[in-house]
Protein backbone atom coordinates (compact mmCIF):
# COMPACT_ATOMS: atom_id res chain seq x y z
CA UNK A 1 0.00 0.00 0.00
CA UNK A 2 1.59 3.72 -1.08
CA UNK A 3 1.77 5.98 1.93
CA UNK A 4 -0.76 8.07 0.66
CA UNK A 5 -2.81 4.98 1.33
CA UNK A 6 -1.61 4.70 5.36
CA UNK A 7 -1.80 8.29 5.85
CA UNK A 8 -5.81 8.06 4.45
CA UNK A 9 -6.74 5.43 7.05
CA UNK A 10 -4.62 7.02 10.15
CA UNK A 11 -6.79 8.26 13.03
CA UNK A 12 -6.12 12.19 12.40
CA UNK A 13 -9.36 12.03 10.33
CA UNK A 14 -12.54 11.85 11.49
CA UNK A 15 -15.57 8.48 11.23
CA UNK A 16 -16.44 10.64 7.66
CA UNK A 17 -12.80 10.94 6.40
CA UNK A 18 -12.34 7.21 7.25
CA UNK A 19 -14.94 6.32 5.23
CA UNK A 20 -14.42 8.58 2.26
CA UNK A 21 -10.98 7.56 2.14
CA UNK A 22 -11.72 3.98 2.64
CA UNK A 23 -14.18 4.11 -0.13
CA UNK A 24 -11.71 5.80 -2.29
CA UNK A 25 -9.41 2.65 -1.08
CA UNK A 26 -11.87 0.62 -3.10
CA UNK A 27 -12.32 2.32 -6.34
CA UNK A 28 -8.38 2.16 -6.25
CA UNK A 29 -8.36 -1.56 -5.95
CA UNK A 30 -10.55 -2.34 -8.76
CA UNK A 31 -8.44 -0.31 -11.73
CA UNK A 32 -5.39 -1.61 -13.08
CA UNK A 33 -1.99 -0.10 -14.54
CA UNK A 34 -4.37 0.87 -17.91
CA UNK A 35 -6.62 2.50 -15.95
CA UNK A 36 -4.25 4.18 -13.92
CA UNK A 37 -2.75 5.85 -17.13
CA UNK A 38 -6.07 6.74 -18.31
CA UNK A 39 -6.47 8.71 -14.94
CA UNK A 40 -3.29 10.35 -15.01
CA UNK A 41 -3.95 11.61 -18.58
CA UNK A 42 -7.33 12.81 -17.97
CA UNK A 43 -6.17 14.47 -14.83
CA UNK A 44 -3.55 16.30 -16.52
CA UNK A 45 -5.33 19.61 -16.52
CA UNK A 46 -5.49 19.50 -12.93
CA UNK A 47 -2.25 18.14 -11.73
CA UNK A 48 1.03 19.19 -12.81
CA UNK A 49 2.87 16.68 -15.25
CA UNK A 50 5.77 15.89 -12.51
CA UNK A 51 3.40 14.94 -9.97
CA UNK A 52 1.24 12.81 -11.91
CA UNK A 53 4.85 11.03 -13.57
CA UNK A 54 5.17 10.24 -9.47
CA UNK A 55 1.89 8.71 -9.68
CA UNK A 56 2.03 5.13 -9.18
CA UNK A 57 -1.45 3.96 -8.08
CA UNK A 58 -5.16 5.56 -8.52
CA UNK A 59 -4.94 6.80 -4.45
CA UNK A 60 -1.89 8.92 -5.67
CA UNK A 61 -3.68 10.52 -8.19
CA UNK A 62 -6.60 10.83 -5.51
CA UNK A 63 -4.84 12.71 -3.19
CA UNK A 64 -3.54 15.10 -5.45
CA UNK A 65 -6.97 15.61 -5.98
CA UNK A 66 -7.76 16.12 -2.31
CA UNK A 67 -5.21 18.28 -1.95
CA UNK A 68 -5.98 21.05 -4.74
CA UNK A 69 -9.45 20.81 -3.06
CA UNK A 70 -11.12 19.12 -6.49
CA UNK A 71 -12.34 15.80 -4.56
CA UNK A 72 -14.00 15.77 -1.23
CA UNK A 73 -16.65 14.00 0.79
CA UNK A 74 -18.80 16.90 0.04
CA UNK A 75 -17.54 17.26 -4.11
CA UNK A 76 -17.34 13.48 -5.33
CA UNK A 77 -18.24 14.50 -8.89
CA UNK A 78 -15.25 15.17 -10.72
CA UNK A 79 -13.89 11.69 -10.26
CA UNK A 80 -17.33 10.13 -10.76
CA UNK A 81 -16.99 12.44 -14.33
CA UNK A 82 -13.77 10.45 -14.61
CA UNK A 83 -14.76 6.92 -13.94
CA UNK A 84 -17.79 7.67 -16.51
CA UNK A 85 -15.63 8.82 -18.84
CA UNK A 86 -13.25 5.73 -18.37
CA UNK A 87 -16.83 3.51 -18.55
CA UNK A 88 -15.69 2.48 -15.25
CA UNK A 89 -19.42 2.81 -14.52
CA UNK A 90 -19.58 0.07 -11.68
CA UNK A 91 -17.38 2.25 -9.69
CA UNK A 92 -19.78 4.96 -9.64
CA UNK A 93 -21.89 2.96 -6.90
CA UNK A 94 -18.92 3.95 -4.36
CA UNK A 95 -19.66 7.57 -4.84
CA UNK A 96 -23.52 6.86 -4.68
CA UNK A 97 -23.97 7.86 -8.43
CA UNK A 98 -25.41 6.10 -11.26
CA UNK A 99 -24.69 6.52 -15.25
CA UNK A 100 -27.55 7.73 -15.95
CA UNK A 101 -27.21 10.69 -12.86
CA UNK A 102 -23.65 11.49 -13.94
CA UNK A 103 -25.02 11.82 -17.37
CA UNK A 104 -27.58 14.63 -16.55
CA UNK A 105 -25.24 16.47 -14.34
CA UNK A 106 -22.48 16.28 -17.26
CA UNK A 107 -23.91 19.31 -19.30
CA UNK A 108 -23.69 21.64 -16.02
CA UNK A 109 -20.67 20.16 -13.86
CA UNK A 110 -18.62 18.96 -16.52
CA UNK A 111 -15.09 19.71 -15.27
CA UNK A 112 -12.88 17.35 -17.82
CA UNK A 113 -12.08 19.64 -20.93
CA UNK A 114 -13.67 19.11 -24.60
CA UNK A 115 -10.26 18.37 -25.55
CA UNK A 116 -9.04 16.45 -23.42
CA UNK A 117 -12.40 14.02 -23.88
CA UNK A 118 -11.51 14.19 -26.95
CA UNK A 119 -7.99 12.59 -27.08
CA UNK A 120 -9.16 10.19 -24.66
CA UNK A 121 -11.80 8.82 -27.23
CA UNK A 122 -9.30 9.25 -30.24
CA UNK A 123 -6.93 6.86 -27.86
CA UNK A 124 -9.68 4.03 -27.50
CA UNK A 125 -9.95 4.42 -31.25
CA UNK A 126 -6.41 3.78 -32.38
CA UNK A 127 -5.82 0.35 -32.32
CA UNK A 128 -1.72 -1.21 -32.53
CA UNK A 129 -1.88 -1.23 -36.22
CA UNK A 130 -2.99 2.32 -36.35
CA UNK A 131 -0.68 3.86 -33.65
CA UNK A 132 1.83 1.81 -35.41
CA UNK A 133 1.13 4.29 -38.97
CA UNK A 134 1.10 7.61 -36.73
CA UNK A 135 4.61 6.89 -35.02
CA UNK A 136 6.44 5.71 -38.21
CA UNK A 137 4.81 9.13 -39.41
CA UNK A 138 5.94 11.24 -36.13
CA UNK A 139 9.06 9.03 -35.77
CA UNK A 140 11.64 11.59 -36.07
CA UNK A 141 9.79 14.01 -33.09
CA UNK A 142 9.33 11.47 -30.82
CA UNK A 143 11.16 9.68 -28.03
CA UNK A 144 13.13 6.52 -28.88
CA UNK A 145 10.42 4.55 -25.90
CA UNK A 146 7.27 2.28 -25.75
CA UNK A 147 4.50 4.57 -26.58
CA UNK A 148 0.64 3.65 -26.00
CA UNK A 149 -1.97 5.59 -27.78
CA UNK A 150 -2.42 7.79 -24.98
CA UNK A 151 1.11 8.57 -24.34
CA UNK A 152 1.56 9.03 -28.20
CA UNK A 153 -1.31 11.77 -28.05
CA UNK A 154 0.44 12.86 -24.78
CA UNK A 155 3.49 13.75 -26.48
CA UNK A 156 2.03 15.59 -29.09
CA UNK A 157 0.58 17.81 -26.66
CA UNK A 158 3.83 18.02 -24.59
CA UNK A 159 5.97 19.00 -27.24
CA UNK A 160 2.68 21.79 -28.60
CA UNK A 161 2.00 20.11 -31.65
CA UNK A 162 -1.60 19.78 -30.71
CA UNK A 163 -3.28 21.79 -28.24
CA UNK A 164 -7.22 23.01 -27.96
CA UNK A 165 -6.86 25.22 -30.91
CA UNK A 166 -4.88 23.53 -33.47
CA UNK A 167 -6.00 20.12 -34.78
CA UNK A 168 -3.99 20.65 -37.53
CA UNK A 169 -1.18 17.48 -37.00
CA UNK A 170 -4.22 15.46 -35.62
CA UNK A 171 -6.58 15.86 -38.83
CA UNK A 172 -3.39 15.05 -40.81
CA UNK A 173 -2.18 12.05 -38.93
CA UNK A 174 -5.90 10.90 -38.73
CA UNK A 175 -6.22 10.92 -42.41
CA UNK A 176 -3.65 9.26 -43.06
CA UNK A 177 -4.06 6.36 -40.31
CA UNK A 178 -7.55 6.15 -39.69
CA UNK A 179 -9.85 8.76 -41.71
CA UNK A 180 -12.90 7.40 -39.56
CA UNK A 181 -11.49 9.19 -36.68
CA UNK A 182 -12.20 12.41 -38.39
CA UNK A 183 -15.61 12.84 -37.38
CA UNK A 184 -14.38 12.45 -33.78
CA UNK A 185 -12.43 15.73 -34.60
CA UNK A 186 -15.21 17.68 -36.31
CA UNK A 187 -17.87 16.59 -33.83
CA UNK A 188 -15.25 18.10 -30.97
CA UNK A 189 -14.77 21.50 -32.82
CA UNK A 190 -19.04 21.99 -33.27
CA UNK A 191 -19.07 21.34 -29.37
CA UNK A 192 -16.54 24.01 -28.90
CA UNK A 193 -17.99 26.45 -30.80
CA UNK A 194 -21.75 25.88 -29.55
CA UNK A 195 -19.53 26.07 -25.91
CA UNK A 196 -17.51 29.34 -26.69
CA UNK A 197 -21.11 31.06 -27.83
CA UNK A 198 -22.84 29.70 -24.85
CA UNK A 199 -20.16 31.13 -22.94
CA UNK A 200 -20.34 34.53 -24.91
CA UNK A 201 -24.12 34.23 -24.50
CA UNK A 202 -23.85 34.04 -20.94
CA UNK A 203 -21.59 36.78 -20.57
CA UNK A 204 -23.66 39.33 -22.47
CA UNK A 205 -26.38 38.05 -20.04
CA UNK A 206 -24.16 38.60 -17.17
CA UNK A 207 -23.92 41.86 -17.84
CA UNK A 208 -26.94 43.21 -18.90
CA UNK A 209 -28.01 41.92 -15.79
CA UNK A 210 -25.73 43.94 -13.95
CA UNK A 211 -26.97 46.84 -15.73
CA UNK A 212 -29.96 47.84 -13.48
CA UNK A 213 -27.74 47.69 -10.68
CA UNK A 214 -25.63 49.98 -12.35
CA UNK A 215 -28.48 52.42 -12.84
CA UNK A 216 -29.81 51.91 -9.63
CA UNK A 217 -26.16 53.20 -7.85
CA UNK A 218 -26.69 56.38 -9.74
CA UNK A 219 -29.89 57.07 -8.15
CA UNK A 220 -28.80 56.59 -4.80
CA UNK A 221 -28.64 54.10 -3.48
CA UNK A 222 -26.02 53.33 -0.32
CA UNK A 223 -25.21 49.75 -1.32
CA UNK A 224 -21.47 48.86 -2.61
CA UNK A 225 -22.23 48.06 -5.95
CA UNK A 226 -20.07 47.40 -9.08
CA UNK A 227 -19.08 50.12 -11.63
CA UNK A 228 -19.34 49.63 -15.54
CA UNK A 229 -15.50 49.28 -15.60
CA UNK A 230 -15.81 47.04 -12.83
CA UNK A 231 -18.04 44.75 -14.40
CA UNK A 232 -15.71 44.87 -18.14
CA UNK A 233 -12.60 43.83 -15.75
CA UNK A 234 -14.78 40.85 -14.60
CA UNK A 235 -15.99 39.81 -17.99
CA UNK A 236 -12.08 40.04 -19.41
CA UNK A 237 -11.21 37.78 -16.70
CA UNK A 238 -14.00 35.24 -17.11
CA UNK A 239 -12.32 32.87 -19.87
CA UNK A 240 -9.05 31.67 -17.64
CA UNK A 241 -7.74 29.55 -21.33
CA UNK A 242 -6.95 32.75 -22.67
CA UNK A 243 -3.98 33.86 -20.25
CA UNK A 244 -1.18 31.60 -19.66
CA UNK A 245 -0.53 30.10 -16.08
CA UNK A 246 1.12 31.90 -13.30
CA UNK A 247 -0.16 29.74 -10.31
CA UNK A 248 2.51 27.06 -9.77
CA UNK A 249 5.47 26.29 -7.75
CA UNK A 250 7.80 28.46 -9.29
CA UNK A 251 7.18 31.59 -11.13
CA UNK A 252 10.41 30.69 -13.32
CA UNK A 253 14.22 31.50 -14.04
CA UNK A 254 15.31 35.06 -15.97
CA UNK A 255 18.77 34.61 -17.18
CA UNK A 256 20.42 38.21 -18.17
CA UNK A 257 23.37 37.82 -20.50
CA UNK A 258 25.59 41.21 -20.00
CA UNK A 259 28.45 41.77 -22.47
CA UNK A 260 30.33 44.90 -21.27
CA UNK A 261 33.92 44.16 -22.69
CA UNK A 262 35.20 43.03 -25.89
CA UNK A 263 38.07 41.53 -27.92
CA UNK A 264 38.43 44.41 -30.11
CA UNK A 265 34.72 45.87 -30.42
CA UNK A 266 33.48 49.11 -28.08
CA UNK A 267 33.18 48.67 -24.80
CA UNK A 268 29.51 49.05 -23.68
CA UNK A 269 29.57 51.79 -20.94
CA UNK A 270 26.51 51.84 -19.17
CA UNK A 271 25.27 48.18 -19.83
CA UNK A 272 25.55 47.49 -15.65
CA UNK A 273 22.66 49.87 -15.33
CA UNK A 274 20.41 47.17 -17.21
CA UNK A 275 21.86 44.26 -15.95
CA UNK A 276 20.63 45.60 -12.48
CA UNK A 277 17.61 47.13 -13.37
CA UNK A 278 16.75 43.79 -15.08
CA UNK A 279 17.50 41.77 -11.82
CA UNK A 280 15.87 44.01 -9.34
CA UNK A 281 12.26 44.15 -11.84
CA UNK A 282 12.25 40.48 -12.30
CA UNK A 283 13.18 38.96 -8.88
CA UNK A 284 10.49 41.36 -7.53
CA UNK A 285 8.29 39.32 -10.59
CA UNK A 286 9.00 36.49 -8.24
CA UNK A 287 11.64 35.37 -10.96
CA UNK A 288 15.14 33.52 -10.12
CA UNK A 289 17.65 36.13 -11.77
CA UNK A 290 20.94 34.86 -12.59
CA UNK A 291 23.67 37.56 -14.43
CA UNK A 292 26.41 36.35 -16.44
CA UNK A 293 29.09 39.15 -17.54
CA UNK A 294 31.11 39.25 -20.51
CA UNK A 295 29.99 35.67 -21.91
CA UNK A 296 32.19 33.98 -24.83
CA UNK A 297 30.89 31.36 -27.41
CA UNK A 298 31.78 28.54 -25.25
CA UNK A 299 30.25 30.23 -22.18
CA UNK A 300 27.15 30.82 -23.95
CA UNK A 301 26.50 27.43 -25.17
CA UNK A 302 27.07 25.98 -21.81
CA UNK A 303 24.47 28.58 -20.59
CA UNK A 304 21.79 27.67 -22.89
CA UNK A 305 22.78 24.04 -22.03
CA UNK A 306 22.29 24.34 -18.46
CA UNK A 307 18.44 26.30 -18.62
CA UNK A 308 17.69 23.83 -21.56
CA UNK A 309 17.49 20.79 -19.25
CA UNK A 310 16.73 22.36 -15.37
CA UNK A 311 14.72 20.82 -13.31
CA UNK A 312 12.92 23.96 -12.06
CA UNK A 313 11.00 24.19 -15.50
CA UNK A 314 8.58 21.10 -14.71
CA UNK A 315 7.37 23.30 -11.82
CA UNK A 316 7.83 26.89 -13.32
CA UNK A 317 5.36 29.37 -14.94
CA UNK A 318 7.63 31.20 -17.39
CA UNK A 319 10.95 31.56 -18.64
CA UNK A 320 12.75 34.86 -19.83
CA UNK A 321 16.15 35.23 -21.31
CA UNK A 322 17.77 38.85 -21.48
CA UNK A 323 20.92 39.57 -23.74
CA UNK A 324 23.07 43.30 -23.08
CA UNK A 325 25.63 42.89 -25.87
CA UNK A 326 26.54 44.22 -29.78
CA UNK A 327 24.57 42.73 -32.51
CA UNK A 328 23.47 43.38 -36.42
CA UNK A 329 20.51 42.10 -37.83
CA UNK A 330 19.01 38.70 -36.45
CA UNK A 331 22.04 38.29 -34.30
CA UNK A 332 24.26 39.53 -31.28
CA UNK A 333 27.78 39.51 -30.29
CA UNK A 334 29.24 36.91 -27.63
CA UNK A 335 32.51 38.84 -26.07
CA UNK A 336 35.05 36.90 -28.36
CA UNK A 337 32.97 38.50 -31.05
CA UNK A 338 31.82 34.96 -32.20
CA UNK A 339 28.32 36.24 -33.76
CA UNK A 340 25.33 33.92 -32.85
CA UNK A 341 21.48 33.74 -34.47
CA UNK A 342 18.92 34.89 -31.99
CA UNK A 343 16.95 31.98 -33.50
CA UNK A 344 19.52 29.65 -32.27
CA UNK A 345 19.53 30.89 -28.78
CA UNK A 346 15.98 30.39 -28.85
CA UNK A 347 16.01 27.40 -30.36
CA UNK A 348 17.19 25.96 -27.36
CA UNK A 349 13.66 26.19 -25.60
CA UNK A 350 11.32 24.84 -27.93
CA UNK A 351 8.68 22.20 -27.33
CA UNK A 352 10.65 19.45 -28.79
CA UNK A 353 14.13 20.27 -27.30
CA UNK A 354 12.82 21.83 -23.56
CA UNK A 355 9.17 19.43 -23.19
CA UNK A 356 8.92 21.03 -19.45
CA UNK A 357 8.42 24.56 -21.24
CA UNK A 358 6.03 23.67 -23.38
CA UNK A 359 2.59 25.45 -23.24
CA UNK A 360 4.35 28.12 -21.23
CA UNK A 361 5.91 31.55 -22.09
CA UNK A 362 8.95 31.76 -23.06
CA UNK A 363 10.29 36.24 -23.28
CA UNK A 364 13.35 37.03 -24.65
CA UNK A 365 14.55 40.88 -24.84
CA UNK A 366 17.48 41.83 -26.64
CA UNK A 367 19.12 45.08 -26.22
CA UNK A 368 21.45 45.62 -29.18
CA UNK A 369 21.70 47.00 -32.76
CA UNK A 370 20.01 45.16 -35.79
CA UNK A 371 21.27 47.99 -38.47
CA UNK A 372 24.50 50.28 -39.52
CA UNK A 373 26.21 52.14 -36.76
CA UNK A 374 25.47 56.19 -36.28
CA UNK A 375 27.78 58.73 -35.53
CA UNK A 376 26.68 59.01 -31.17
CA UNK A 377 26.41 62.52 -29.46
CA UNK A 378 27.37 63.00 -26.38
CA UNK A 379 26.94 60.50 -24.03
CA UNK A 380 24.91 58.67 -26.41
CA UNK A 381 26.73 55.48 -27.98
CA UNK A 382 25.24 52.95 -30.22
CA UNK A 383 25.66 48.70 -30.13
CA UNK A 384 25.57 48.83 -34.27
CA UNK A 385 28.14 46.46 -35.79
CA UNK A 386 28.33 46.07 -39.53
CA UNK A 387 25.01 45.92 -41.27
CA UNK A 388 23.65 43.65 -43.24
CA UNK A 389 22.75 45.10 -46.91
CA UNK A 390 19.88 42.80 -47.12
CA UNK A 391 17.79 41.53 -44.52
CA UNK A 392 15.48 39.01 -44.30
CA UNK A 393 11.88 38.92 -42.07
CA UNK A 394 12.29 39.80 -38.98
CA UNK A 395 9.48 36.70 -37.96
CA UNK A 396 12.22 33.99 -38.61
CA UNK A 397 14.08 34.86 -35.58
CA UNK A 398 11.39 33.42 -33.96
CA UNK A 399 10.87 29.50 -34.03
CA UNK A 400 7.80 28.52 -35.36
CA UNK A 401 6.82 27.19 -32.11
CA UNK A 402 4.11 28.30 -30.22
CA UNK A 403 4.67 30.25 -27.14
CA UNK A 404 7.69 32.71 -27.35
CA UNK A 405 8.12 35.93 -27.34
CA UNK A 406 10.92 38.43 -28.95
CA UNK A 407 11.52 41.68 -28.07
CA UNK A 408 13.93 43.86 -29.80
CA UNK A 409 15.00 46.93 -29.10
CA UNK A 410 14.73 48.73 -32.51
CA UNK A 411 13.34 47.36 -36.05
CA UNK A 412 15.72 46.21 -38.49
CA UNK A 413 18.17 47.78 -39.90
CA UNK A 414 18.25 50.80 -37.26
CA UNK A 415 20.55 51.07 -34.45
CA UNK A 416 19.61 51.17 -30.93
CA UNK A 417 20.70 53.68 -28.06
CA UNK A 418 22.37 53.48 -24.63
CA UNK A 419 23.28 56.13 -22.33
CA UNK A 420 26.68 55.38 -20.95
CA UNK A 421 25.59 56.07 -17.49
CA UNK A 422 21.95 55.38 -17.41
CA UNK A 423 21.50 52.12 -19.48
CA UNK A 424 20.11 51.73 -22.63
CA UNK A 425 16.54 53.44 -23.47
CA UNK A 426 14.64 50.32 -23.98
CA UNK A 427 15.65 48.24 -21.22
CA UNK A 428 15.25 51.06 -18.93
CA UNK A 429 11.60 51.71 -20.28
CA UNK A 430 10.85 48.41 -20.21
CA UNK A 431 11.56 47.65 -16.44
CA UNK A 432 9.64 51.19 -15.55
CA UNK A 433 6.88 49.91 -17.52
CA UNK A 434 6.88 46.61 -15.85
CA UNK A 435 7.03 48.32 -12.22
CA UNK A 436 4.45 50.48 -13.61
CA UNK A 437 1.64 48.18 -15.38
CA UNK A 438 2.02 45.04 -13.55
CA UNK A 439 0.33 46.28 -10.69
CA UNK A 440 -2.59 47.74 -13.18
CA UNK A 441 -2.86 43.89 -14.41
CA UNK A 442 -1.58 44.81 -17.75
CA UNK A 443 -0.55 41.98 -20.07
CA UNK A 444 3.36 41.78 -21.71
CA UNK A 445 2.31 43.34 -25.31
CA UNK A 446 0.23 45.78 -23.65
CA UNK A 447 3.51 46.94 -22.00
CA UNK A 448 5.73 46.86 -24.92
CA UNK A 449 3.38 48.63 -27.11
CA UNK A 450 3.96 51.61 -24.21
CA UNK A 451 7.52 50.69 -24.38
CA UNK A 452 7.36 51.18 -28.29
CA UNK A 453 5.39 54.64 -27.91
CA UNK A 454 7.55 55.99 -25.22
CA UNK A 455 11.02 55.01 -26.82
CA UNK A 456 9.59 56.49 -29.76
CA UNK A 457 9.40 59.77 -28.62
CA UNK A 458 13.11 59.97 -27.01
CA UNK A 459 16.40 61.55 -28.61
CA UNK A 460 15.39 64.22 -30.85
CA UNK A 461 16.80 63.91 -33.60
CA UNK A 462 18.26 60.45 -33.12
CA UNK A 463 15.21 57.63 -33.37
CA UNK A 464 14.94 54.41 -32.41
CA UNK A 465 11.88 52.37 -32.58
CA UNK A 466 11.44 48.55 -30.52
CA UNK A 467 10.06 45.93 -32.07
CA UNK A 468 8.17 42.59 -30.68
CA UNK A 469 7.94 39.51 -32.67
CA UNK A 470 5.93 36.63 -31.17
CA UNK A 471 3.65 33.58 -31.31
CA UNK A 472 2.12 33.49 -27.88
CA UNK A 473 -1.30 32.11 -28.11
CA UNK A 474 -2.53 33.53 -24.50
CA UNK A 475 -1.69 37.10 -22.55
CA UNK A 476 0.91 37.17 -20.17
CA UNK A 477 -0.14 38.72 -17.49
CA UNK A 478 2.97 38.42 -14.09
CA UNK A 479 0.73 38.70 -10.73
CA UNK A 480 0.81 41.77 -8.75
CA UNK A 481 3.57 40.84 -6.59
CA UNK A 482 3.23 41.98 -2.92
CA UNK A 483 4.82 45.15 -1.60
Amino acid sequence: MTSQGQNWTSSSFDNDGKNFRGMLLDINSNLGDKEVEQLKFLCQDFISHKSLEKSSSASDVFDHLITKGLLSKEEPFLLAELLYIMQQNLQLKHLNYTKEQVESLLPTQRKVSLFRNLLYELSEDIDSEILKEMIFLMKDSLPKTHLTSLSFLGQLEKQALIDADNLTLLEHLCSKAAPNLLKKIRKYRREKEAEQSQLGANEVAYFEGCAPVVEEAKEGQKEELLSVSDIKQILQALPEEAVYRMDRKYRGHCVVINNQNFTSLKERRGTQKDADCLMHVFQWLGFVVKIYDNVNKTELEEVLKKYKSHPDHAEGDCFVFCVLTHGKFGAIFSSDEALIPIREIMSHFTAQQCPDLANKPKLFFIQACQGEEIQPSVSIETDAVNPESTLPPLQDSVPVEADFLLGLATVPGYVSFRHTTEGSWYIQSLCNYLKEWVPRHQDILSILTAVNDDVSRRGGTKKQMPQPVFTLRKKVIFPVPRK
